[in-house]
């Protein structure tokens, strides 16, 4: 099993004129101590399970450029952008740019999208939720094409394009890995099985239930289960002085069990160090055989 380190939470004791420095140290021990996935989230406003909305929040994708620079081996993507944010044109440049430049360690992290309050604080239009997810396949097929040799126009739901040259391409092969967060049965995990190469789930008490919908997905679409990497969004919670490390141990083998392949979380006081370095020795070498 593989662990990933997200980052939900700007807000620390040194402030912004310190962001820039803690964020490098963050990545650096990250990326030293055996993480193999490092993400943000892709909002504008903290959402209301971090804190109120004006605690401090940046820019996803410019915040993971900066990461790749201070990393040389985690995975970087966002845990999910929302497809409605960002006109797939920009969504693929953005991604294969952070695949070049970071030496083809990009992901692209994608999903309906859901915060209203933040769009509408915004002025970005909040579609209905039919529209976001036809949005969402629209930007799925739009980046697949516009990654692929295919120099040509597209037509979709309601992206329209002349010409998708992209130079240069991504040096991910044969494209940056697609991961599809959101367990909706009928649409997200049959995009899953049509266009992506991971999804990510939360930890519900329906999660063994979800995965098998994946595995009927994938059935009907002629997609082999087990090459989609199954990833679940789980805190990873250890404790002020790690008194959680066997607790989060435990958790971490019971989806293992289920076929799970990858955490990503948060964990409280990143900024310390000192709780990823905890879970670097206690943690990710208990848990990779599974």
């Amino acid at each position: 099993m593989e662990i990933g380190l997200q980052i939900p939470d700007f807000t620390y004791d040194g402030g912004p004129a310190r962001l820039g420095a803690d964020l490098a140290e963050i990545a650096r021990t990250a990326d030293r101590s055996g993480f193999a996935y490092l993400a943000v989230m892709d909002h504008f406003f903290q959402i209301h399970v971090i804190g109120p909305p004006e605690k401090d929040m940046l820019e996803a994708y410019t915040t993971l450029g900066f990461l790749a620079a201070h990393t040389e081996r985690v995975k970087l993507l966002t845990v999910v952008t929302g497809a409605f944010y960002r006109h797939p044109g920009l969504l693929a440049k953005t991604v294969t740019t952070l695949d070049v430049l970071s030496g083809g360690r990009a992901m692209l992290g994608v999903g309906a999208g859901w915060n209203e309050e933040e769009a509408r604080g915004l002025g970005f239009r909040f579609p209905p939720v039919a529209e976001r997810f036809e949005l969402l396949e629209d930007s799925l097929r739009y980046c697949l094409e516009m990654w692929s040799a295919a120099d040509k126009p597209f037509s979709g739901e309601h992206v329209e394009a002349e010409r998708l040259l992209n130079v240069p391409q991504p040096l991910s092969r044969p494209h940056p890995p697609i991961m599809i967060g959101g367990g909706g049965e009928k649409k997200t995990l049959r995009f899953v099985a049509k266009y992506g190469q991971a999804c990510n789930l939360f930890n519900t008490p329906d999660l063994e239930h979800k995965l098998g919908v994946l595995r009927a997905h994938c059935e009907r679409e002629g997609r082999d289960y087990d090459e989609i990497t199954k990833t679940v969004y789980h805190p990873l919670h250890i404790g002020e002085h790690g008194e959680r490390v066997d607790e989060l141990v435990g958790e971490l083998r019971r989806l293992a069990g289920l076929g799970v392949d990858a955490v990503i979380g948060g964990t409280r006081g990143a900024e310390r160090i000192e709780p990823l370095e905890l879970i670097a020795r206690e943690v990710i070498p208990v848990v990779a055989p599974l």
